[in-house]
């Protein structure tokens, strides 16, 4: 007699009915989803772009990553039979400007709208580490009817993201032009054309400069420099803007700023073979001017600047011992180096063809208060350069999402010598460098 068939029941079930399974539930959930997405689209979107720089320089030149950030020609270097090393031509290739930002969306919170940003490159932080990927920005939004409250890493308020230099280099006019990210917590105010900012700021990447802590006689840099100090950077903005879309000029943008920065150089003093605590601080108060007016045609931008003890935004800054003021312990005070600089751009808004051109100059003032000697130490970037000029004429061709540029960066640095004791050079040499440079962008 034949055995009964015996049913087996299966442990898992079987890719069938998981797969039925599966749609039966999307059916379900899809008029949920689609309701909720109709109300608030939530979750990450990713943008960016891939840009390739080619450049070539008359001589050699002080930059970051590999050439890639131009910052100033080298000074002269004779070698003993007085032949200039420095006057040679270089150039390179590089593709880590490429970026990638996800920008986010969320729910509200606390009656505002919410919004984030992380934002990386492959710029890395310096050569030993070039062609990694790192942060550039990182924020929270939070956006009431006429209020925002942004914090996390974004641009330093002196870089005024609605009027600064449309360059093809990727230095967008430095060290004329205020360049440096930070974390910070800033809010904004709007009332009617007006708006009014203030932000208080730490430092990551881009840091001051001060004695190195094992050989006061080497600068260092460091956000320790501003961490003891126990006070953020603090900044304030006001922006008057207008748009007329049937007028002759589109809009208009006018602004003014002021920061304060305050830095403790050392905590201690070597002295006498002792070592003593000290309390030594430099204070520097830096202001901007700036306007924009956009027509049809074209778009034109002014900017000046004064700053004192600037070189964490990339400028010719520092400061200067003043003198010693202990005997006993070897404690010390300093006097902020002074810069001024101004610059202006004008450029035309095609949608096929743009040309554009930069100008602008930076300059050492001295001191803001005489040095005790000629000879005392100075801290900062670039502090051995007079004054600087630049002149980039640009053609960028646009198609689609693809754009390809080329500029002329012509940059000429007068450096100084045999200062005095308000830090004004007494002998100038000057230098020349003409960066070429092409450039091609994809956006996504």
């Amino acid at each position: 007699m034949k055995a009964p068939h015996k049913t087996t029941i299966p442990k898992y079930p079987d890719m069938k009915r998981l797969f039925l399974l599966s749609i039966t539930l999307m059916i379900l959930l899809v008029p949920d989803a689609l309701a909720q997405e109709q109300n608030n689209t939530f979750g990450i979107s990713f943008k960016g772009f891939v840009k390739n720089d080619f450049f070539w320089d008359t001589r050699q030149v002080t930059t970051a990553r590999e050439g890639h950030f131009l910052l100033w020609p080298a000074p002269v270097m004779p070698d003993a039979n007085g032949v200039d090393v420095n006057a040679q031509p270089s150039f390179n290739f590089l593709a880590v400007q490429s970026r990638l930002s996800g920008v986010i969306t969320g729910p509200d919170a606390f009656g505002a709208k919410t919004s984030g940003l992380l934002e990386g490159d492959f710029f890395a932080q310096q050569n030993d580490n070039i062609n990694l990927f790192r942060l550039r920005h990182a924020f929270i939004k939070l956006n009431w009817e006429h209020t925002e409250l942004l914090t996390g890493q974004y641009w330093n308020p002196l870089f005024v993201t609605g009027c600064f230099p449309g360059t093809i280099s990727f230095n967008t006019g430095t060290p004329i032009q205020s360049f440096s990210r930070n974390p910070q917590i800033r809010i904004t105010r709007q009332i009617g054309p007006i708006s009014i900012m203030a932000a208080a700021l730490a430092q990551r990447d881009f840091s001051s400069r001060g004695p190195d802590p094992n050989d006061p006689s080497v600068t260092a840099v460091s956000s320790e420099y501003l961490r003891n100090a126990h006070v953020p950077d603090m900044h304030f903005q006001v922006h008057f803007a207008t748009s007329d879309e049937q007028g002759i000029v589109e809009s208009l943008l006018i602004g003014s700023g002021v920061a304060y920065k305050n830095i403790v150089p050392r905590l201690k003093s070597d002295w006498l073979l002792n070592t003593y605590a000290v309390d030594e601080k430099v204070h520097g108060i830096t202001t901007i001017l700036f306007t924009k007016i956009v027509t049809a045609p074209f778009t034109g931008k002014l900017q000046g600047r004064y700053g004192e003890n600037i070189p964490d935004l990339l400028s010719l800054s520092g400061f200067a011992v003043k003198e010693i003021v202990d005997f006993t312990t070897g404690e010390q005070s300093y006097t902020p180096l002074r810069n001024l600089s101004a610059w202006g751009e004008i450029h035309s808004n095609g949608s096929r063809f743009q040309a554009g051109l930069f100008a602008g100059v930076t300059k050492n003032i001295g001191t803001k208060d005489p040095m005790s000697s000629p000879g005392n130490r100075v801290y900062g970037l670039g502090t051995n350069i007079e004054s600087l000029i630049r002149i980039a004429p640009r053609l960028l061709i646009i198609s689609g999402r693809t754009r390809i540029g080329a500029e002329v960066e012509f940059t000429g640095a007068r450096y100084g010598s045999d200062y005095d004791e308000n830090y004004i050079a007494g002998e100038i040499v000057e230098v020349t460098n003409t960066r070429l440079l092409m450039s091609m962008m994809y956006s996504f």
